[in-house]
């Protein structure tokens, strides 16, 4: 098969992917949320359990990464890092994407482990101290409908944490994944039809 049927192949598959592009079914990065040791409130549905987490940024006393808003430490003030959890609702055979800022601690602290839960899906992370806020992304296709939990604990307990920035969450449903995947193989058929029109007899 030549590149340039590769490459044929290839436009058509991301013309038709992108017209089924993903919809951002959740997005927070925790500017509306009062910095606060020990936060119990998040405005847009988190919880803390097992420990404690700390809201930290602009105006606080703790603002270790300046010009970022709002931010999680995520091993709070109680020397017991908690489990920053929320949930959202998901449809079988659509395909989920859990896209999340960490940054390392920032303050000389050493590693941090981070356990992420998205879906059945779990990662665990090493977080550099003097780690910049970098982008991370799992991924979770449910086999069936129902209601999901997303996840973030820092392991350990020494009152200095990862920082989790912005959390977004999203979705191709089950109806464009299946368009995509028919769009794949019709373009592995087209490129096999030429390839069979342009080789030469034996």
């Amino acid at each position: 098969m030549s590149i340039r049927n590769f490459a044929a192949a290839a436009v058509l598959l991301g013309a038709t992917v992108s017209s089924h592009a993903a919809v951002t079914i959740f997005s927070d990065n925790f500017d509306a949320d009062k910095t606060t040791n020990n936060a119990t409130k998040f405005v847009h549905g988190w919880t803390v359990s097992n420990g404690t987490v700390d809201v930290d940024g602009t105006g606080f006393v703790h603002n270790e990464m300046p010009g970022n808003g709002h931010y999680v430490d995520l091993d709070g003030s109680t020397m017991r890092a908690g489990v920053l959890s929320n949930s959202f609702t998901a449809g079988a055979g659509g395909v989920y994407t859990l896209s999340f800022d960490l940054a390392g601690n920032q303050r000389n602290w050493g590693t941090d482990t981070v356990e992420v839960t998205f879906g059945t899906t779990h990662q665990t992370y090493k977080i550099g101290q003097s780690e910049p806020i970098t982008t991370r992304k799992l991924t979770f296709m449910p086999a069936t409908s129902g209601v999901y939990g997303v996840s973030f604990h820092n392991l350990g307990g020494d009152n200095r944490g990862a920082f989790l920035h912005q959390v977004t969450i999203s979705a191709v449903p089950e109806t464009d994944t299946y368009a995509m995947l028919l769009a794949g193989l019709a373009c592995i058929g087209l490129v096999a039809r030429r390839r069979k029109r342009q080789d030469p007899p034996f």
